[in-house]
């Protein structure tokens, strides 16, 4: 019984989590630039600014998890806050705005800071629930025997969301009533929460837990003492950090890119749904399964395959920047987005297998600079660079989707292969340590 509630709340809490996300990082771009007029680089510094509030809010978080030894009320309650402060953006519009300002004021220019403001307000709750505890929740419920087949779970999350947001509610947004997608979930993830109620479950407290200062916790995971204890864990860190700068550098446009070089609309959706639904299909069962492998084969001889995979895709996609082959940008997406969500439930697990047990929530807080805050400080920026006139001007393909205010262009891609193969080459550091004797498996 124990073993159907986790897996349950691991799908439910994973996906409806993922699909919040989704709309964060991937639709407020699309809607901070069509409503209010936003440029590229505006889009850039809300992810920015969104990723040191999700870093900030893990450390301090995950770490009050671990001094309290408690992590169910903080997934259950912080996904019903979440769900309330995504139903905000509903109000959100150019025409609502001007019926609360002074005419003397831009509208546009307010709306953009508006989003932004409280677009950290929703991280805050989203990264209390998802990030900071219901990520030490997993490591608290399983260990070296099964994360990989669960990260591979867990991992194929984010593709499935997309799937369902692109499938079922991007109609909402190519019409522009983006009220009711932020309504729906909205509602979708307070749902979530109270189900959380029946089916989350907290590990057993320890008899004797240590005696740590809840400020001490905080700042463990920076101390040289630390990480000289966990090596392994820290170069995994800056690996991880390497390959999630280069996923930063085109998530943050994808959409942009697919309604440039896929326009139109089909049976009410957006054209690159159709186009878009298989990939993520075949890219979300290639997750599941090569998630076990981990199990099996471990690190080493699962995360360079892996990575070879989102570089093909990466170097296939670039070509757009000579043809828009639907063909090709089909098979360079199956590519990418399979090698994406691999290579991340490897890293994940092997992070997972690296953590101190007691220091789960505190290390999570850590685990942020490399995953969230230093990729989404440095990625989107990456993009923005690449799209705009300066670095784009000579190429074949430089399209404008309809709605925008700036151009997208394979670029993306192009800078993206260059920090992937950064992110292979780190690896080797990893492999170096774990010889030496670190690796704490």
């Amino acid at each position: 019984m124990k073993k159907n509630k986790f897996f349950i709340s691991l799908i439910i809490f994973s996906l409806v989590g993922q699909i919040a996300w989704v709309i964060e990082n991937m639709y407020f771009n699309v809607f901070i630039s069509k409503e209010f007029g936003a440029s590229q680089f505006e889009v850039a510094l809300m992810v920015s600014l969104s990723a040191i509030v999700a870093t900030l809010t893990t450390l301090f978080i995950g770490s009050l998890s671990d001094k309290i030894q408690k992590r169910k009320i903080f997934i259950w309650l912080g996904y019903i806050i979440w769900g309330i402060s995504i139903l905000a953006f509903s109000l959100f519009s150019e025409e609502n705005i001007k019926k609360i300002i002074p005419s003397t004021l831009d509208a546009c220019a307010v709306g953009v800071s508006l989003v932004i403001i409280f677009d950290c307000i929703m991280t805050f709750f989203g990264s209390s629930a998802n990030d900071a505890c219901f990520n030490s929740w997993i490591t608290d419920q399983t260990d070296s025997t099964n994360r990989g087949k669960v990260e591979g779970i867990n991992s194929m999350m984010p593709l499935i969301a997309i799937l369902i947001v692109f499938g079922a509610l991007s109609g909402f947004a190519q019409k522009g009533s983006w009220w009711i997608l932020f309504l729906i979930i909205g509602i979708l993830t307070i749902l979530s929460g109270v189900l959380g109620l029946f089916t989350l479950y907290d590990k057993p407290k320890e008899e004797k837990p240590q005696d740590i200062k809840y400020f001490k916790r905080i700042f463990y995971g920076f101390k040289i003492s630390s990480v000289k204890e966990n090596k392994s864990l820290y170069i995994t860190y800056l690996s991880f950090c390497i390959f999630a700068i280069a996923i930063q550098i085109f998530m943050t446009f994808l959409i942009q890119y697919y309604e440039a070089y896929i326009p139109g609309t089909t049976l009410g959706m957006p054209t690159y749904v159709f186009i878009m639904a298989p990939a993520i299909i075949l890219a979300a069962v290639f997750t599941a399964f090569y998630g076990r492998l981990y199990d099996k084969y471990h690190f080493k001889k699962t995360i360079i395959p892996s990575i070879g995979v989102i570089l093909c895709g990466l170097i296939l996609l670039s070509f757009t920047f000579l043809t828009t082959n639907i063909v090709l940008i089909f098979i360079g997406s199956l590519f990418m987005m399979s090698g994406y969500l691999s290579t991340s439930a490897i890293f994940n697990a092997k992070m997972r297998d690296l953590t101190p047990k007691d220091k789960v929530g505190s290390y999570q807080g850590i685990k942020m600079f490399a995953q969230v805050l230093i990729p989404m400080l440095i990625g989107p920026w990456i993009g923005a660079i690449a799209i705009s006139g300066d670095f784009s001007y000579d190429m074949a393909n430089v399209l404008v989707p309809d709605g925008y205010t700036y151009s997208v262009n394979p670029g993306i891609f192009i800078g993206a292969s260059i920090v992937v193969i950064l992110s292979l080459v780190s690896t080797l550091f990893i492999f170096k340590s774990e010889k030496k004797g670190t690796n704490h498996e």
